[in-house]
């Protein structure tokens, strides 16, 4: 097997992706520190056509040399918007008629892997490194996702977490 090219993938270019269709999936960063998992985010919206990305509270906005570090250029293709918190995003969602998902561990979450998503619009919940979605966000969400493990460590990072559900919202959404 010989790996392809840039070239030879036909992949459209920034301003073909601008007007392209959107997966009708909006990202929320609520209070994520790290600038790396930012840009990781911003690049694997680009790959799946991610409708938006939402910054909120803590999280860094572009353009920044540590996102782009990650994103190389999708901080310059995915849509974005800057919110004080993540509650003022939820409610601009709900008033967009999107169903919002918070990616968190809770009493009564969804495993990811029991997720059936019906046609419509939705937004996914990312939270801080450390401390997750704020419980308010995770109380005004109209539901929450886990991801099964099965290892010592909680939680798996950022955006590879962001990775894997972006991943099974487009096989629902797209891939059917």
């Amino acid at each position: 097997m010989r790996k392809l090219k840039i070239d030879e993938m036909g992949r459209m270019n920034a301003e073909e992706f601008h007007v392209a269709e959107k997966m009708p999936l909006i990202i929320v960063m609520d209070d994520v520190r790290s600038m790396y998992n930012v840009g990781s985010v911003f690049r694997t919206s680009d790959a799946f056509r991610v409708e938006a990305i939402y910054l909120c509270g803590i999280t860094a906005q572009p353009p920044h040399a540590e996102i782009h570090k990650t994103a190389l250029g999708a901080e310059e293709t995915v849509n974005w918007k800057y919110f004080p918190t993540a509650m003022e995003a939820v409610e601009a969602l709900h008033k967009e008629g999107y169903r919002v998902l918070s990616i968190e561990q809770c009493e009564g979450s969804t495993m990811l892997q029991d997720m059936q998503l019906k046609p419509g619009k939705y937004a996914i919940i990312m939270g801080n490194e450390v401390k997750g979605v704020h419980q308010e966000v995770v109380d005004a969400s109209d539901g929450c996702i886990e991801i099964p493990q099965y290892g010592t460590k909680h939680s798996l990072n950022v955006s590879t977490t962001a990775g894997i559900v972006i991943w099974e919202v487009a096989k629902q959404l797209l891939i059917r």
